[in-house]
């Protein structure tokens, strides 16, 4: 019964939230896919057809790998789309091979960065620590962050997802907020 009781209140809280949301986002993630010259040619190509049919109800973000960054800013001319990276490093910069800090995402054009993915929680292990120094980095680079927080199959089968989102939420997300 304290399951349902909380699962009711927190479904009620998310439904308050996405009430109040003022314009739709839809965002696309590349994951690993097209090369340098592949990513340009994509994103000419959405980037005409976006001038010619500008979004009205919503917000357009692409979320490209790191490779297409620098480029794709340059080509995106019509204003229609937001660029958005798909990670971003827990630290600020230092010796940390393959890595990419927040600020170096900004410096390229990037207004968006994709945190907490459910592939990087299970391939790399991002626990709620990484994810929340992750999200006050971007925060303060002054990037927009796209926050991603689900369960897992078994989590919900139990019953548990909306404690388990609520968790994931409260600290990172809320956590960061207080950290700022």
């Amino acid at each position: 019964m304290k399951i349902l009781k909380e699962n009711i209140l927190i479904n009620n809280y998310f439904n308050l939230i996405l009430f109040q949301m003022r314009k739709k986002i839809v965002a696309g993630n590349w994951k690993m896919n097209m090369n340098y010259e592949e990513g340009i040619a994509f994103a000419k190509s959405l980037d005409q057809y976006f001038s010619d049919k500008p979004p009205v109800k919503s917000d357009v973000i692409i979320c490209t790998p790191y490779i297409h960054l620098a480029g794709i800013s340059q080509v995106l001319k019509s204003g229609n789309i937001a660029l958005g990276a798909q990670n971003c490093a827990s630290e600020a910069s230092g010796a940390f091979t393959g890595e990419v800090s927040s600020n170096m995402l900004k410096s390229t054009g990037v207004e968006y960065v994709i945190i907490g993915h459910s592939e990087r929680r299970t391939y790399y292990g991002e626990d709620d620590k990484i994810l929340n120094k992750k999200t006050v980095l971007a925060l303060k680079s002054g990037l927009k962050v796209i926050f991603c927080c689900g369960e897992v199959k078994e989590q919900r089968e139990k019953g548990t997802h909306f404690i388990i989102v609520k968790r994931q939420i409260k600290k990172v997300y809320f956590h960061s907020m207080k950290k700022q």
